[in-house]
Parts: C-alpha cells; structure tokens; sequence
C-alpha cells in the first residue's frame, strides 16, 4: 500500500498545481468579458489562454479524481455492494477499461505530440497563442497520470480480495 500511497501524494500534488487553473479560467475569462463589452475589444490569445486553462485543469486533474472515487460508475449497485465485490468491480474496471484506454491513447498521441513539437505548432489564428505544442503534451500527460493512478487503484483492490481492510473512503 505504500505505493500506492506515494502515487496518490504525487497525483493530488499534480491536482493542486491544476487547481490554480480553475482561478486562471475564471479571472481570464472575466478579463474577456470586460474587454469586449466594457472597452468593446476582443482578444484572442485572452480567448485562448482560457481554453488551455479549462483542458490542462481536467486533464490533470483527471488521476486526482479516480483517487477519490469521483469517476462515473453506476453508484446506486456499487454503494450497496460489500468491500470485496466493490473491490472486484474496481480491479476488472481497471484491467479491463482504463488500463486499455490509457494505452491506446498514450501510444496514439505520442507521435502527434512528437510532430506538434518538431514544428513548435502554434494556433491558426494570427494572434492567437504560439504554445499548441504545449497543450497537446498534456495528452500523454493524461495518459501516463492515469495508468499510474490505475496500478494505485489496481493495488489496492488486490489488497481488499487478499482480505485486507479497504482503504477510507477519500472525498
């Protein structure tokens, strides 16, 4: 379990560090809404940095989430259920869908990312923000937090089917 405790402590350090881009969404997005209908100006790269905050957020905030059991899952059976078979449910779901999905998006992305990088990709938008090579990273980023939050999860639930008490629910 210690395992999967650090992985947990490196999860909710990268959640922390993604937090503050819920602050950057609302004070940029307010700075958007100001300009354009205060001082009638627009500003893409205001428009764009918004954007790049929302999906960095969820992205790494994504792993952080499975932690504390805050994912979709169909709560009404598995609230009801004992330790051991949510512990079941928790294995074969990890196995059997987030393992997979973690995989094939991270061997997908990675040569996008590759080629966004080797030509330092920047918006379409002639003012728009020079840095899509850097929002796209976080892809991969995705990827590896959540097949590393997996094997904490996966840990933990052989932990339970080996008769270990289930760890505190975290919320």
């Amino acid at each position: 379990m210690a395992w999967a405790d650090r992985i947990d402590r490196v999860t909710g350090a990268v959640f922390r560090v993604a937090a503050w881009g819920a602050l950057a969404v609302v004070l940029v997005q307010l700075a958007v809404v100001l300009l354009r209908y205060a001082l009638g100006l627009g500003s893409l790269w205001l428009q764009e940095t918004a954007v790049y905050a929302h999906a960095g957020l969820f992205l790494l905030a994504a792993a952080f989430t499975l932690a504390r059991g805050g994912h979709v899952r169909v709560d009404i059976v598995y609230a009801g259920l004992a330790p051991r078979r949510k512990a079941w449910i928790d294995a074969l779901g990890t196995v059997a869908f987030l393992f997979p999905f973690a995989i094939v998006l991270l061997w997908v992305s990675l040569p996008y990312v590759a080629r966004s990088w080797a030509l330092l990709e920047r918006s379409r938008e002639a003012s728009g923000l020079p840095l899509v090579f850097l929002l796209k990273t976080l892809i991969p980023a995705f990827a590896v937090l959540m097949l590393v939050q997996g094997v904490a999860q996966l840990c933990r639930a052989i932990a339970v089917l080996r008769g270990a008490a289930p760890a505190p629910a975290q919320g």
